[in-house]
């Protein structure tokens, strides 16, 4: 062999060695990054693996340390692996916020921590804020994210609703009544209870809310000089209104410098949706923070017109405008619905009103909605009317922070692989696989190498 083969020889085994080198670098380098770094996709049809912007949200509120105590067996005879569900649960959290702290307890290696914190269920969570405490049995993210509003609310805020005239009960289970919303209230930090002035002498000093919701009977003189007092003195309020009539609340409106048109908003809107044209649907919302960045659709069943007139004691915004096409039906409903431009005013209308001024060094909050039936039993579930309605709550009783929407629903089910088939995947995946593609080349380049 002559040196010119000799050199030529050695050069090929440079160059050869040289591909195999990197050729081995670029295979061990994706699964050096997937080793040493840990990147994950939400490829589920809404995001389900993934926290919500109103999860994401509380949390950002919660500012400080917040630490859960997991009571949870390793084995279940029906769950199985409670601590391991309940782990992966929780991660998504603790990813949002570092200084989420979980520690898990198995009742039956430890009882007596189990007993003294008066778990009752295996697989319940105790969490903790700034001393306060809540409990947790349900593994979801609309149940986790109500306890973490509960926590993130600065002070407890008591909300009295008018009762003893017809009004809509915040507990009552009837179709007009508003138990649902109630309990949604309630499941978020926000104590109800109902006022009845024949058994108090005044609304309590200490209430962050009123409500007043659609009476059926006209309250006496005695009932409408409380209320007008409560306003007087800088009380917050939110009223709720139908088309019946005002059965003695008109001072109210009077007082607050407010015009309410009789009659019941037609929109034609409402048909493209398959509901009646007596139903207004809320798209056009007013610049406020109950609104902000709140790009759902309401609905207002039989709502009526509210007409915000000129003021120089209060500040007032149309929150909420409807019947773009359509109108304020002055007739009988059951007569024909046809728009008459004699009797009937044209759209677009207001239909829910907000007002605020500064009373007492502090601001004072109003708002008057022109359907007491969108919070109702029946019609809670159209649109975003629980939404709507929680942050309009939020905002009266002063939790500006809290104004969010709420957690997804789950569209899609999951996908659940052990750590041997994710094992088994990434290996086939970042060896197997390129080592198969590495051995066809190789064997293409010793065939032709050969010719």
């Amino acid at each position: 062999m002559t040196p010119v083969d000799d050199k030529l020889r050695l050069r090929r085994l440079a160059q050869n060695s040289v591909f195999v080198i990197l050729l081995i670098s670029l295979l061990a380098l994706p699964g050096y990054l997937a080793w040493e770094t840990r990147t994950q996709w939400d490829v589920s049809q809404n995001e389900r693996n993934s926290l919500s912007q109103a999860s994401e949200e509380v949390l950002q509120k919660l500012d400080g340390p917040l630490t859960a105590t997991v009571y949870a067996t390793s084995q279940d005879a029906q769950l199985g692996n409670v601590s391991k569900i309940i782990g992966d649960f929780l991660s998504p959290y603790q990813r949002s916020k570092p200084d989420f702290n979980v520690t898990f307890i198995d009742p039956e290696e430890q009882p007596a921590l189990a007993h003294e914190a008066g778990v009752q269920t295996n697989g319940e969570m105790v969490v903790e804020f700034e001393g306060r405490r809540e409990r947790l049995t349900t593994f979801n993210e609309q149940a986790l994210a109500n306890l973490l509003m509960r926590l993130a609310r600065p002070g407890e805020k008591r909300v009295m609703a008018l009762s003893g005239h017809g009004e809509r009960k915040l507990d009552g289970v009837g179709n007009r009544d508003l138990g649902e919303f109630g309990k949604q209230l309630a499941a978020k930090g926000i104590k109800t209870e109902a006022l009845n002035f024949a058994a108090a002498a005044d609304v309590p000093p200490d209430t962050s809310l009123l409500i007043i919701s659609s009476p059926q009977f006209d309250l006496p003189e005695g009932v409408v000089d409380k209320v007008l007092a409560y306003i007087e003195s800088g009380g917050n309020l939110l009223w709720l209104l139908d088309q019946e009539p005002m059965h003695g609340l008109q001072p109210l409106a009077e007082k607050l410098e407010l015009t309410l048109t009789p009659g019941v908003v037609i929109d034609p809107q409402a048909q493209r949706l398959k509901l009646p044209i007596t139903f207004s649907m809320g798209a056009n919302y007013g610049q406020h923070p109950v609104t902000h960045n709140f790009d759902y659709i309401t609905v207002f069943p039989f709502a009526r017109q509210i007409t915000i007139n000129d003021s120089e004691e209060w500040h007032s915004v149309s929150l909420v405008e409807a019947a773009q096409n359509g109108w304020v039906e002055t007739g009988k409903l059951d007569a024909g619905i046809v728009f008459e431009p004699m009797y009937d005013v044209s759209g677009p209308v207001s239909i829910a009103a907000t007002l605020s001024r500064t009373r007492y060094e502090r601001e004072q909050r109003i708002a008057v909605i022109g359907s007491g039936y969108f919070l109702a039993n029946s019609y809670l579930g159209h649109g975003k009317n629980l939404d709507f309605g929680v942050n309009l709550v939020n905002w009266l009783a002063g939790d500006d922070d809290l104004i969010t929407i709420q957690p997804r629903a789950t569209l899609d089910g999951s996908l659940a692989l052990d750590e041997p088939a994710l094992s088994m995947i990434a290996w086939g995946f970042l060896i197997v696989m390129p080592l198969i593609f590495t051995a066809s080349g190789a064997m293409i380049w010793w065939k032709r190498r050969r010719k």
